[in-house]
């Protein structure tokens, strides 16, 4: 019991210290999602060929939710399976955050952040070399109206100067889109935003601290109970399973897995190679609004098997360079 509760107050302490950087780190990621809002859907919308070049740098920017965004135009056929998967290999969900929150080198987070834009691009873009090989890559003209008519996805935002391209004509839709942006003027109206930023950040903070606090006492507990040299020496004993089993992790669609994978890299129990597996697969909400916003599940079920192979790879080959960061 006395051990329980001694790593308890550790756990609350370490957490408690952490939580300054959070908000901070929180309301600048809020404000630059505020000041970029739907900018960053229309270039990504119209970037073409190109696509998964700009979905790539634009997943790595710290901003919550486009991962999810990319899913919705995704779902739409706006975007290329290339790009989506550029989104979800580049973005970096809760990285940065427990990072800045554990002041961490920047030059690792930046090493980190720029690998995995770049695997994002590269893998993006012959995504979409093979499927035009294969003539499998659609017809290439969006299909917004079907989208809407599965859910109430605001896809209109994506070009707000040419709303009559993607089928709302209807009177139903018409509302629903001035509907909207009486709400998105409002939305950046002085002190409102503000305090919609800030609500935003305070509510992050207070999930990542709850995820922080139970993965450090459930780590604290098994550290204590086994002892850090055996936790360790059996993980870094078995860089492979650490790797796939890193990348099932980074596959829950939840901020928790890339909390966890961080900390636990952070903290030097998981090795490059298995913490890149699971940073590349942990896409955000991506993969969990894909599966909502798009039809055909055999698809998202092989996007999403993909993207683990694809995070497999990666960090079993950084584990057979040595890389180290």
């Amino acid at each position: 019991m006395d051990l329980f509760v001694d790593v308890l107050l550790d756990s609350v302490l370490d957490t408690v210290k952490l939580i300054p950087f959070l908000l901070v780190t929180y309301i600048i990621m809020e404000a630059i999602e505020h000041s970029t809002e739907g900018k960053a859907e229309r270039l990504i919308a119209r970037a073409d060929k190109s696509g998964p070049v700009v979905g790539a740098l634009l997943g790595a920017l710290p901003q919550c939710g486009f991962s999810a965004v990319a899913a919705t135009l995704y779902a739409g056929r706006v975007i290329t399976a290339g790009t989506l998967v550029a989104v979800l290999l580049s973005t970096s969900d809760e990285l940065i955050p427990v990072f800045m929150a554990n002041r961490a080198e920047m030059s690792r987070l930046v090493a980190i952040v720029g690998i995995k834009v770049a695997i994002g691009l590269v893998v993006g873009l012959l995504v979409d070399v093979v499927l035009r090989a294969l003539h499998r890559a659609g017809d290439g003209h969006p299909h917004i109206a079907e989208l809407c008519e599965r859910a109430h996805c605001h896809c209109a935002t994506i070009d707000d100067e040419e709303p009559e391209e993607h089928g709302h004509s209807d009177e139903h839709d018409h509302a629903e889109h001035s509907h909207h942006h009486h709400h998105h003027r409002h939305a950046h109206d002085g002190s409102h935003a503000w305090w919609h930023i800030l609500r935003s950040a305070l509510v992050h903070t207070a999930e990542v601290s709850l995820f922080i606090f139970v993965i450090t006492l459930v780590f604290g507990l098994v550290i204590e109970t086994i002892g850090q040299d055996a936790l360790a020496a059996a993980l870094g004993s078995h860089p492979v399973r650490a790797t796939f089993l890193s990348a099932l992790i980074g596959l829950i669609p939840n901020c928790g897995a890339s909390v966890a994978i961080t900390q636990l890299f952070i903290d030097g129990t998981l090795a490059t190679g298995p913490m890149l597996a699971g940073l590349l697969v942990s896409g955000g909400m991506g993969l969990l609004v894909l599966f909502r916003t798009n039809a055909d599940q055999v698809q998202n079920i092989e996007i999403a098997t993909f993207i683990y192979f694809v995070g497999v790879v990666c960090g079993l080959a950084a584990n057979m360079m040595g890389l180290v960061l």
